[in-house]
């Protein structure tokens, strides 16, 4: 098992910046794809950013990131520290929502449906 816990949401002005973290324990692995997903009010789950590993046998991780987050938005990983994070920038009112760590064996980044763990959520609130 793996546990995920989010940590830095709150509320930040419209072109603010937030940095999520996402401390995992449990059965962690640095090969492990760790993505970030977010629900808005009323919307669907839907993919931010995810970090796989590449498989080489040096650590080098492959980063990918929906459309909407792409240049303001950086995920990364410390694998010392067992936490992910997401550096929010540029920060809109539509990035608002609950935002979820998620954890999975593989590397497919993109669907939420092959990750198998999850956190518990962190609200970010973007005020225009």
């Amino acid at each position: 098992q793996v546990q995920l816990v989010e940590s830095g949401g709150g509320l930040v002005q419209a072109g603010g910046s937030l940095r999520l973290s996402c401390a995992a324990s449990g059965r962690t692995s640095s090969r492990y794809t760790m993505g970030w997903f977010r629900q808005a009010a009323g919307k669907e789950r839907e993919f931010v950013a995810a970090i796989s590993w590449s498989g080489s046998g040096s650590w080098v991780y492959y980063a990918d990131y929906a459309d909407s987050v792409k240049g303001r938005f950086t995920i990364s990983r410390d694998n010392a520290k067992n936490t992910v994070y997401l550096q929010m920038n540029s920060l809109k009112p539509e990035d608002t929502a609950v935002y979820y760590c998620a954890a999975r064996t593989g590397d497919g980044r993109r669907d939420q449906h092959d990750y198998g763990y999850w956190g518990q959520g962190t609200q970010v609130t973007v005020s225009s």
